[in-house]
This record gives C-alpha cells, sequence and structure tokens, in this order.
C-alpha cells in the first residue's frame, strides 16, 4: 500500500513513518524523499515490503513541485529558519530589488545546472549524515550534483519575502537554490517556508493527513468487528 500523506509541520518525515506504523499495526514503513521538520506537503509512505521497495523508484527520476518562501536579506547557519541568523543585508537595499531583477535571475537558474547541497544534510559522507558532522562543527566538504530546474516561477514578491513556484529533478535541495538566489540578488537569503505539492504523479490536492487516515482505518476495523 503506498499512502500519500500530507506531513504538517513541526515533525520529522520519520515521526510520520512512526505515526503510520501505529496506525496501521505493519511494522514495515518507510518513505520517499525527506522533508525537513518545517516542511509540509506530499510525503510518499509505503505499507508493508512489497511497498516500500517501490519507494526508490517513485523518489527517484521523478519531477518534484514546491511552493517555497525565501527571505531575502538575511543567511541562516541550516539554510532554513531552524538555524541561527548569521548575515542581514541593508533593509533599503533589500526593499529596492524590484520584480524585473528577480525574475532577470531567476530564469539564470532554469535548465540542467548543478547545486552544492546544503551541509546539513541527510546526505551521507562515508556513511554519516553531513548534518551529524555539521553539528559537531566539523564542516563537511560537499561535491557539486548535476540537477535540472524544470520551472521556476514567482508568486509573490513583497520584499523581504519572494514566494516561488517550482518544479525540480529528484535530488535537487530547495534550501541550497534558496541560497543562491539571495546569494544571486545580492542580498542573501534563506529558506522560510517550504511546501511539496507534487511527487511525480502523487499531489497535494489528493494527499491526506494522519488525523484522516486514522479515521480510516478506525472505520474500518469497525466493520470487521461488526
Amino acid at each position: 500500500m503506498i499512502l500519500n500523506i500530507n506531513k504538517p509541520a513541526g515533525i520529522t518525515s520519520h515521526d510520520v513513518v512512526d505515526r503510520v506504523r501505529k496506525i496501521t499495526g505493519v511494522r514495515k514503513v518507510g518513505h520517499g524523499g525527506t522533508l525537513d521538520p518545517f516542511a509540509t506537503g506530499v510525503l510518499v509512505v509505503g505499507v508493508g515490503r512489497e511497498s516500500t521497495k517501490k519507494l526508490g523508484e517513485i523518489s527517484r527520476g521523478t519531477v518534484k513541485e514546491y511552493e517555497a518562501t525565501i527571505e531575502l536579506g538575511k543567511t541562516s547557519t541550516t539554510g532554513d529558519p531552524e538555524g541561527k541568523i548569521i548575515n542581514t543585508a541593508n533593509e533599503a537595499t533589500v526593499s529596492a530589488i524590484g520584480l524585473q531583477r528577480v525574475e532577470e535571475v531567476l530564469v539564470g537558474f532554469l535548465g540542467e545546472t548543478s547545486q552544492t547541497p546544503p551541509i546539513y544534510s541527510a546526505l551521507k559522507i562515508k556513511g554519516v549524515p553531513a548534518y551529524k558532522l555539521a553539528r559537531k562543527g566539523l564542516i563537511p566538504k560537499l561535491e557539486k550534483r548535476d540537477i535540472k530546474i524544470d520551472a521556476l516561477e514567482i508568486v509573490k514578491h513583497h520584499p523581504p519575502f519572494l514566494q516561488i513556484r517550482v518544479a525540480v529533478s529528484s535530488g535537487t535541495y530547495i534550501r541550497s537554490l534558496a541560497g543562491d538566489i539571495g546569494k544571486a540578488l545580492g542580498v542573501g537569503g534563506y529558506l522560510k517556508k517550504l511546501k511539496r505539492t507534487r511527487v511525480g504523479e502523487y499531489t497535494v490536492d489528493q494527499s491526506q493527513n494522519l488525523a484522516d487516515l486514522q479515521k480510516e482505518f478506525v472505520k474500518s476495523s469497525s466493520k470487521l468487528n461488526e
């Protein structure tokens, strides 16, 4: 069974897996494509051995879509709201960035390009997640990766906030993209909010939250006991 879960903010992707285990009573549960605790949206969850085997295929090679809010003029140690703000640009400079300038910068990110993953990521260095090394003050050296950005559009620009909609290849880090956009605009930036709206055929409009999943299984159990 493959589930399309709408992950809420404030919990990890692994927390979702634990909740699904408790709800379904199935031990073998996994997820495809980690969402950070602050992020929301589509988390594809496999329930059962056969379904978990399909997660890699579902996650890799599929286009993923996101809605992201970037706060321009500030940078974060982690590239997201969970880190410490370490640099702040002049407010007047940030406010002066016009829509046309933003559009010009975003066009430069479209198509095939390369990207350096964030140091606070689950990417493993000799078997150790990069974020664990970073927390110990051991800054991991991460190689650039080839990615593809299929679509990148402005939803709203109200300095210092820039809201975008983006479609990317698997393996693309939106935190890195947010930081790169801020850098290209000359003021820095970090990922303030993130919502994943699509993973291949799985969309947020068709997703279900954990509470609804719980009700569904309770209802199914009640029918079996009638």
